[in-house]
């Protein structure tokens, strides 16, 4: 059985159409990542996903289970941790936890192991009775986070989940995230800006203007762009262009913010040859800098839409915190 299964789902508000026909699946176990810009379609897809959206058309399951006809029961399998606190700040940390075991059932005996090993996990145990409010926006970053895995969900959903941590406490979480999925076999769906942290997945599928562009592994998302990345700010683009295509057979094209990019292989060798040819041309084409760099899947994203994957706006994580708090409070924000 497949942990999600996505068949041409669309979702419309009026007369936009902000999903069309965005078809996917996740594996048992996976991780899987889930990129694309502001006002892509993301967060509706997701939305739907976690049934705080009804489809307009097409078909979603998740953990076999219908996300249009058996909503609280996909609800129960699964884990949401948002980037924004959705924590009461006037209850201690181990009390939000103890409210979120509460409302997911978790046994006593049960909540008592797994509170103390995800607060250890999280470097909180010795702040477990302090109020929430006292804790630094790391602090609680942290908590949201142990309180998200509390309840063993079969299918985690991770909107930004380190986005404000320190570099050694998303080492620590990762590792945490991938030992917890190899001994529970949990899935990971993850969205993030972090394009070393979605390194993290198995497949990544981008989506752009409400469809699907691609759908594959890290390794071979990279593999589309080919071999270096040269990319040049010059005094005329379209001389350079024209330039290395006579002399070079090179084909060029324009990032985000107007640099003329080059893909090929051995980029270092190429890099004196490009600029002496510039030198050389009837009328010199000024390169005023230029970088060299592997691909990374920034670069995929580029190529694909010609432009680059901006931090998502608070606009889209207020929409579906509301969404969540609509269905039922903290246990259906955790």
């Amino acid at each position: 059985m497949k942990a999600i299964e996505v068949d041409g789902l669309v979702r419309r508000f009026g007369d936009f159409t902000a999903v069309d026909g965005v078809s996917f699946d996740v594996e048992e176990g996976e991780v899987f990542g889930f990129l694309g810009p502001n006002g892509a379609g993301k967060s509706t897809t997701i939305n739907m996903l976690c049934t705080l959206l009804r489809p307009t058309a097409g078909r979603a399951s998740v953990n076999g289970l219908d996300v249009a006809t058996r909503q609280h029961e996909v609800r129960q399998c699964l884990g949401l941790i948002f980037q924004d606190p959705t924590l009461d700040e006037r209850l201690s940390g181990m009390q939000n936890l103890k409210f979120h075991a509460m409302l997911y059932n978790v046994p006593t005996d049960v909540f008592k192991q797994r509170s103390a090993e995800l607060l250890e996990m999280v470097d909180l145990t010795d702040k477990a009775k302090e109020t929430v409010r006292e804790y630094s926006g790391g602090m609680k970053r942290r908590l949201e986070i142990a309180r998200g895995l509390l309840h063993h969900p079969r299918i985690l959903f991770l909107d930004e989940p380190t986005i404000g941590l320190d570099p050694q406490t998303r080492r620590m979480i990762w590792d945490y995230l991938h030992k917890l999925r190899a001994k529970e076999h949990l899935t990971l769906f993850l969205t993030t800006h972090y394009m070393d942290e979605a390194e993290n997945c198995d497949r990544i599928a981008f989506i752009d203007h409400g469809q699907i562009i691609a759908v594959d592994t890290p390794e071979n998302l990279k593999a589309m762009v080919g071999g270096d990345i040269v990319t040049m700010h010059t005094s005329d683009n379209e001389s350079a262009s024209a330039i290395l295509a006579a002399g070079h057979a090179i084909t060029t094209r324009i990032g985000p913010d107007g640099e003329l990019i080059v893909e090929a292989a051995g980029g270092d060798r190429l890099i004196p040859e490009m600029l002496s040819s510039f030198a050389a041309a009837h009328k010199p084409v000024t390169v005023t800098s230029v970088n060299l760099k592997r691909p990374t899947l920034e670069d995929v994203f580029i190529k694909l839409t010609g432009r680059a994957i901006r931090e998502e706006g608070a606009n889209a994580r207020d929409s579906m915190r509301r969404g969540m708090m609509a269905h039922g409070g903290h246990g259906r924000r955790s």
